[in-house]
């Protein structure tokens, strides 16, 4: 832990508008972030969400949401219980200013990452699945209110499609459930995979 402190003191140049951030905003980044989302949010195990380059104010709900308990996670709760309205905005805009972490996966299941860009860019007019791209954009870019998927680890959105499915997450749950309750374990698998590789831009 102790390690993680003295590197974070490196982050402080990098948060931009350090003067109006809480004074302890790089303890904060150091003792309750970096050891499971990297020291500028890569999140290197794909258990956890990558933050770089995620949108401020998608952040600072979801910071929000973990610390009043609207969405549920036994280590997120308690790592956001004590977090300030300030200590989340800096948080957020610290994350929201990285730059987004993309990686483009070799796979030999090329016909199950061809499932998953027809599921996200027309959906499944068969079992009333709509288009990711519609929400989420063609490049998986996101804006202020949902989540950048571009990049992100492929078995955390396995694990989140999953919650959804199953009414296990706890907020934002109105619009994806009605979705994620029709899609099989293959479709989840393979949107996924196709989103994981894209770059959230034109490639």
């Amino acid at each position: 832990m102790r390690l993680f402190v003295i590197l974070c003191w490196g982050l402080l140049p990098l948060l931009g508008t350090a003067a109006a951030a809480p004074a302890d905003i790089e303890a904060i980044l150091a003792e309750k972030c970096a050891l499971c989302h990297g020291l500028k949010g890569e999140a290197s195990s794909a258990i956890y969400p990558r933050l770089a380059g995620q949108h401020r104010i998608y952040l600072e709900k979801q910071l929000r949401n973990f610390r009043d308990g609207a969405r549920r996670s036994d280590t997120m709760n308690e790592m956001a219980g004590d977090l300030s309205d300030d200590e989340i905005a800096a948080l957020a805009e610290f994350y929201a200013s990285q730059p987004a972490f993309a990686h483009r996966i070799r796979t030999t299941k090329k016909d199950l990452e061809a499932v998953g860009y027809y599921i996200y860019h027309k959906g499944n007019e068969y079992a009333d699945i709509p288009p990711c791209a519609a929400c989420h954009g063609g490049f998986g870019e996101g804006d202020e209110n949902l989540p950048r998927l571009a990049g992100q680890h492929r078995h955390y959105l396995v694990a989140q499609l999953e919650a959804f499915h199953e009414r296990k997450r706890t907020n934002d749950n109105a619009v994806m459930h009605t979705i994620a309750r029709n899609l099989t374990q293959l479709e989840i698998n393979a949107v996924a995979l196709y989103v994981s590789g894209l770059k959230g831009e034109a490639q």
